[in-house]
């Protein structure tokens, strides 16, 4: 009898389980160093892309590519996501929240007066330089430079540090970007 009752409870657990494994939820949530290359590409080529939209058709059309960005790369839809951008300054330096992020890249929030949109800054190339990845199972980290070359060909470095992890569908999301200017030294 007792078996007979631990089987259908097992059973039950096993049929409560399929919806969400017919959904695509990932049970293996480990990041691979390929995957954290390819999102850093990923996030250099939508950086770009914002800018050549922005140049072509405005800011309304780079806003609503830079939401989709937002939307597709990082993890403001799991939580609060740790952003802080290159040129912010004090009260409003740290991008928690997906308006904030926004209105960085894109500008156009008055919530954020002080944003002109970073990623309209005619921006034609982008390439990450890693110092280092560290890779903890479901979880990634990157330190080193983004070079980003602007439409007069002036090459400007900012120091970036990217954390990685994997939502339910095993999509990378950027949890952590600390973006800074090299220090030029006195």
């Amino acid at each position: 009898m007792h078996t007979t009752i631990r089987n259908l409870a097992v059973l039950a657990l096993a049929a409560a389980t399929l919806p969400a494994i017919a959904k695509g939820v990932v049970v293996n949530q480990a990041i691979s160093e390929a995957e954290v290359l390819a999102a850093q590409q990923a996030w250099c080529k939508a950086l770009v892309d914002i800018s050549t939209v922005g140049a072509k058709e405005g800011q309304p059309a780079a806003k609503a590519l830079a939401e989709k960005v937002i939307d597709g790369a990082y993890a403001y839809q799991l939580g609060t996501v740790l952003f802080k951008p290159t040129l912010t300054v004090n009260p409003q330096t740290f991008r928690t929240t997906r308006a904030g992020a926004l209105a960085y890249f894109v500008g156009g929030d008055t919530a954020f007066p002080k944003d002109t949109g970073f990623a309209l800054k005619g921006w034609t190339q982008c390439q990450p330089v890693n110092a280092a990845v560290f890779i903890a199972g479901d979880s990634a980290t990157t330190m080193g430079k983004v070079n980003i070359t602007g439409q007069d060909g002036k090459v400007t470095t900012v120091d970036k540090t990217w954390k990685f992890v994997k939502d339910d569908a095993g999509k990378l999301r950027i949890a952590v970007h600390h973006s800074s200017l090299e220090y030029a030294g006195q």
